[in-house]
């Protein structure tokens, strides 16, 4: 938004690296309206199943036969979903086949999604976490329950194997996946301007995005730097929370999170801390 009003100059001179895929627009021009340049590079890319023959033959399947529980893991996903059954023609006996079942949710963003499609969420994971979802699970009764799973991208939260080991009938839905990065160019240079001095913080939305951005740091031989950087207070790296920041973590990496999992709060913290940094 060129023509958005300036909110401060908390951020002025500042140079931020987003290594975010989606909404991507939306952080930089919050951060631009207190003085930021960023630079986008994203390190995976969201590839949807639209198309998927596997995907299409699932939902018939749980069209003629409806899950007692639906568990949702990501908004994106669910709305993918929906998307890819009214291309197909199957959305209303879709909506019509999960209406009666039991429906958990990873947190808010997944509860909305679930409105959107006309249904309601039972259950809200606060954490947010896959985690979190398996231990609500761990407390129902699932031997020969029929659970439809939406997973994100990796497909990796363990749900299909937990559910299975509680004699659950599990039908594993994979609405989207990750892909390589659709600005090589530009994922190679925010790295070295990590590494090198060129940037003052780089901001992180997704575990994945964070795995493969660190990935390409080391690849440029400039993971080091980074860590010294971060460590010495001269680069920030900041997380819109625990999940994204644990690839971080893991590398020895100090983290920033936002005060809300959300990209507006993940922008309101890292103005404050530039702001409190020049204060």
């Amino acid at each position: 938004m060129p023509d958005a009003p300036r909110l401060s100059d908390a951020l002025d001179g500042r140079t931020l690296i987003l290594a975010v895929d989606r909404k991507a627009e939306e952080l930089a021009a919050a951060l631009a309206r207190h003085g930021a340049s960023t630079v986008h590079a994203p390190a995976m890319s969201t590839l949807p199943h639209l198309d998927d023959q596997s995907l299409r033959e699932r939902t018939r399947a749980l069209i003629a036969q409806p899950p007692q529980i639906l568990v949702v893991l990501t908004a994106v996903g669910l709305r993918g979903w929906m998307e890819a059954a009214d291309a197909a023609g199957l959305g209303d006996p879709l909506r019509a086949a999960l209406a009666g079942a039991e429906i958990l949710a990873r947190g808010p963003k997944a509860q909305g999604a679930v409105r959107q499609a006309g249904l309601e969420a039972t259950w809200v994971a606060a954490s947010e976490t896959a985690a979190e979802v398996g231990e609500h699970l761990r407390g129902k009764e699932l031997a020969g329950a029929r659970v439809a799973v939406q997973h994100h991208g990796s497909g990796a939260d363990g749900l299909d194997e937990l559910l299975s080991a509680h004699g659950a009938d599990v039908v594993s839905l994979t609405v989207y996946r990750w892909g390589p990065s659709r600005r090589p160019e530009q994922l190679r240079r925010s790295v070295e301007l990590a590494g090198t001095g060129g940037a003052d913080g780089v901001l992180f939305t997704s575990a994945p995005g964070a795995t493969g951005w660190l990935e390409a740091a080391e690849q440029a031989g400039q993971l080091d730097r980074i860590r010294a950087r971060a460590l010495a207070g001269e680069l920030l790296l900041a997380c819109v929370g625990p999940i994204t920041s644990a690839p971080l973590e893991g590398r020895g990496l100090p983290v920033l999170l936002a005060e809300r999992m959300r990209m507006g709060s993940l922008a309101r913290t890292v103005v404050q801390h530039f702001a409190t940094d020049a204060g």
